[in-house]
Parts: structure tokens; C-alpha cells; sequence
């Protein structure tokens, strides 16, 4: 009796434990089932955000022009989303924000200005800031201009500088090259830059200058003076050399310089061009930048010279000549230079019989005999 009271006992037992094991077998099933449910909802739930996600940053933009948008100095790619909400390039800056996170979290942009096409999407911009240059913005000081001239272009509205407007800075102080400025500087920053990139450049020259100079040009200023008179009388650039040797000699000969160039800026002040040809009234006009009235160099500069121009005073050519003269009325054409008065009366009268030279030469001629003469030039 005991022993299948046992039996029973166990039969009961085993039963109980598989039912458990069944329980719990059925359990982990629901909770594995549960589980594969709510991946399948996190996968298509994602999809969807997604999918949304992407529909949002390549749908069209809000704005419907083409239009300027600047990236500040310093920003990041990730910075711009409330500026270009602000600006109406985006309705959803937060948006903006992740797309770059998503999409371009490593880009690096520059600063400067772009131009955002008309309705382009968050991704389009992203693109565009991040794969493509800025705008440039620059005002190119050319050489021979004056400082009346760069100041017109400086103060002109249409440029996207900022600030009151500029006074004319003081001839020959502005280097004659390109200068880059960002959107919204100031105008005078902008003159502050192109000063001390003169000053650098001239001390730079001035310290390296041919001491055979010395004798005639005494410092920086006069190098900018004597330059300004080259650049304003040739525009070829293997001339610049001799035409500053022919200024250093007539100097040492201590005969006046004579050049056309400075009696047009005695006139104008460098504020307009002369539209006209000099008179004999110009040639004997008193002031100081009249060339064939005073002794040695004007005051100051004429323009701007460019740096081909400087170098040709701090090293000039190796020559005798005292004289030059247009070959014809085509400046590209150059020069005819001499040693003598002779030759050069001859090369004066080739040139107006070329470029039809007014009744003004004769008074050059005049002056420029006396000058000879005094320099005791033989014509040998």
C-alpha cells in the first residue's frame, strides 16, 4: 500500500513540473513575441521618422528668391540654423540641426558670403555651404591710380562694405594690388589694411634698395615719389628700369625732371583725368608739382604706385640715358630713350610726326634746350 501511495506521490509530482516547465515555456514565448512585436514597431516607427526626416530636409524651401546668406567668421555648420530660419532660408531650425548631425557633422564651411538659389532645401544648403567657396569681395588698387580714385570705389554704395564714407587718403599710400576684404567691414578697415600693406611693402624695398641711389634719393618717401613718376609715365613693364635711371641721372645732373605726368596732377590733384592736351600755359604754370618749373622731386607721390615700379627706383637699370620720348601716340608702344640732347630732338621730332603731337611741344622743346644746355650736354 505505501509503495503505490508513493508511486502516486511521484506520478502527481512530475505532473505539477511539467506544468510548470509549460507555464514558464509559454511565458518566455509571449515575452519573446512581445518583444519581436516592439522591434518591428521601433523598425517601421523609424522608417517612418526616416522617411519623414528625409521628405523634410529635401522638400523645397520657403524663400523664393535667389538671395545672399553670410556665414560668420568662426561658425560652425551646426550655428547656422537660427540665422537661416531668421533670414527665411528654413522654417525649422532644430530640424536644420539634426539633418547636419545626420548628414554632415564633420563638414567644415567657410566664412563668407553665398548665394542660396530661390526655394532650396535644408539639404541643398548644406550641401552648398559645405562643398563650394564663398564669394570673393576685394577692391583692386590698380597701379598709377590715385587716391581719389580708390576712395570713389571704397565709398561706392554697391560695394558691401560698412561705415561712414572714407576721406581721400593721402597719396601714395595705398599698395597697388588687390586687397579681400569679408562682407560688413568697415570701409575704413579696409583703407587701414591697404595702408599697412604699403608701409610693410616700402619698408621691406626701401631696406634692400641699391645704395647706388643714396646719393639722390634720401628715404622711403622719395622711393614712393620718384616710383609714383614711373608708374604714371610707362605702362611697359621692362621700361619701369629705365625710365627710373633716366630720372636718377637728370637728378645728379641736377637737371629738372620734366615729366608730363606730375604737370597733369599739379592741374587735377589727382581728382579727374585730363581730357585734353598740355598747353604752354600748363608747362609755365607755378606749383609745386610742376616738373618743369621746380628743382628736383614734387612734394609727394602722383598715385599709387605698384610694386614693379617701386623695385625700379630701389634697383634701377645701369644706364646714361637723360632723355625719352613716346616712339608714337600707342603708350604699349614705349619708349625712345638717349644720352643726348641731339638724339633726343631727333626721336621728338619722329614722335610728332607720328602721333601728330600739339603746338604744347614746342614749349617742351624750349625747356627741355635750357635744361640741356645747363647741364652742359653737347649733344655728343
Amino acid at each position: 500500500m505505501a509503495a503505490a501511495e508513493n508511486g502516486a506521490l511521484g506520478r502527481d509530482r512530475l505532473a505539477k513540473e511539467q506544468k510548470r516547465r509549460r507555464r514558464r515555456r509559454s511565458s518566455a514565448a509571449v515575452l519573446l513575441s512581445g518583444f519581436l512585436t516592439l522591434v518591428v514597431l521601433v523598425i517601421i516607427a523609424g522608417g517612418v521618422a526616416l522617411y519623414w526626416g528625409l521628405d523634410q530636409i529635401n522638400k523645397p524651401g520657403p524663400k523664393d528668391t535667389d538671395a545672399a546668406f553670410i556665414v560668420a567668421k568662426g561658425s560652425g555648420i551646426g550655428s547656422l540654423g537660427g540665422p537661416l530660419a531668421d533670414q527665411g532660408f528654413i522654417t525649422d531650425p532644430i530640424l536644420y540641426k539634426i539633418a547636419t548631425i545626420a548628414v554632415a557633422k564633420d563638414a567644415k564651411v567657410l566664412p563668407g558670403q553665398y548665394t542660396i538659389p530661390a526655394h532650396s532645401s535644408i539639404n541643398q544648403i548644406v550641401t552648398l555651404v559645405t562643398t563650394t567657396k564663398p564669394q570673393t569681395f576685394f577692391i583692386n588698387v590698380i597701379p598709377g591710380h590715385t587716391s581719389w580714385d580708390v576712395a570713389q570705389t571704397i565709398n561706392d554704395p554697391a560695394q558691401s562694405l560698412t561705415g561712414p564714407a572714407i576721406a581721400v587718403p593721402i597719396e601714395g599710400t595705398l599698395l597697388a594690388v588687390r586687397h579681400d576684404y569679408f562682407p560688413g567691414d568697415t570701409r575704413q578697415s579696409v583703407v587701414d589694411a591697404m595702408e599697412k600693406a604699403m608701409t610693410d611693402k616700402v619698408d621691406e624695398i626701401w631696406a634692400d634698395h641699391d645704395p647706388s641711389i643714396n646719393d639722390v634719393i634720401k628715404n622711403a618717401h622719395q622711393l614712393v615719389t620718384m616710383a609714383s613718376l614711373v608708374e604714371r609715365e610707362t605702362g611697359v613693364a621692362s621700361e619701369r628700369p629705365i625710365v627710373a635711371s633716366v630720372f636718377l641721372n637728370r637728378l645728379r645732373k641736377h637737371m629738372r625732371l620734366q615729366t608730363d605726368p606730375s604737370v597733369i596732377y599739379g592741374i587735377t590733384l589727382g581728382q579727374s583725368s585730363l581730357d585734353r592736351d598740355l598747353t604752354t600755359k600748363d608747362l609755365a604754370a607755378k606749383n609745386p608739382y610742376n616738373t618743369y618749373q621746380i628743382d628736383g622731386l614734387p612734394p609727394g607721390p602722383i598715385a599709387n604706385p605698384g610694386v614693379d615700379a617701386l623695385m625700379a627706383v630701389a634697383h634701377p637699370a645701369d644706364t646714361k640715358f637723360l632723355y625719352f620720348v613716346a616712339k608714337d601716340g600707342d603708350p604699349a608702344d614705349g619708349h625712345v630713350f638717349s644720352t643726348n640732347y641731339k638724339d633726343h630732338k631727333a626721336n621728338v621730332a619722329k614722335y610728332r610726326q607720328a602721333a601728330a603731337a600739339g603746338a604744347a611741344e614746342d614749349a617742351k622743346d624750349a625747356l627741355e634746350a635750357q635744361q640741356a644746355s645747363q647741364a652742359g650736354d653737347t649733344g655728343q
